[in-house]
């Protein structure tokens, strides 16, 4: 399986969105929230992905498609 380190900010009208849940169950990865801000107008998270290269692909494609910015993350700048 692989593993990616990416960077989710989240505009405003998602924050009451699922979307790490979603890209879970829907994409059959693993999430792992390695970090993270939520306030009431903005939202981040550093997220660990894991499952099938293609799936992960998937995954970010469609957060991007649901306005989500995904950054690929180093692991330094994970905390890790």
């Amino acid at each position: 399986m692989a593993k990616r380190r990416v960077m989710l900010t989240f505009p405003t009208e998602l924050l009451v969105e699922p979307v790490t849940y979603n890209l879970g169950q829907q994409f059959n990865l693993v999430t792992n929230i390695r970090r993270g801000e939520v306030t009431e107008d903005r939202g981040w998270l550093v997220l660990e992905l894991e499952g099938k290269d293609e799936d992960i692909e998937d995954g970010i494609t469609w957060a991007i498609s649901k306005g989500v910015r995904v950054d690929p993350v180093s692991d330094e700048m994970a905390g890790i």
